[in-house]
């Protein structure tokens, strides 16, 4: 049986995963269905620990900061919204792609969210 804080640490694994394959894209024509991708995973992985991980289950106290932080992102941030829109009409221009894929990234990496769900899973 799978522990509370097992569960937790699977997801954060899986988020990281998908940033990093955020960070691997070559920014080629095409690849804005890739970065949707990843972003679709990210959020989703990210609401469940919003919304369905109970802070007192988990034992590290640095749980309920790396919610706060992602509560935040999921607040801030809708760049699936901002990708639908432009794809249709840019998906070929790299130059375009390039830089939502970077400003993803720069969300990502805000306020350190994730430098700390790496720290926790660390600590897990």
């Amino acid at each position: 049986m799978v522990t509370y804080n097992e569960y937790l640490k699977n997801i954060l694994i899986q988020i990281l995963d998908s940033y990093n394959n955020l960070k691997e894209i070559k920014d080629q024509s095409g690849d804005l269905n890739n970065i949707k991708k990843e972003l679709l995973k990210i959020n989703g992985f990210i609401k469940v620990i919003v919304n369905k991980i109970d802070s007192d289950k988990i034992t590290s106290s640095d749980f309920k900061i790396v919610k706060s932080k992602f509560s935040h992102y999921l607040d801030s941030y809708f760049f699936v919204k901002e990708i639908e829109t432009m794809a249709p009409l840019y998906s070929d221009d790299v130059s375009r792609v390039k830089n939502m894929r970077i400003k993803i990234l720069e969300a990502l990496e805000s306020k350190k969210m994730i430098e700390d769900a790496e720290e926790l899973i660390e600590k897990i």
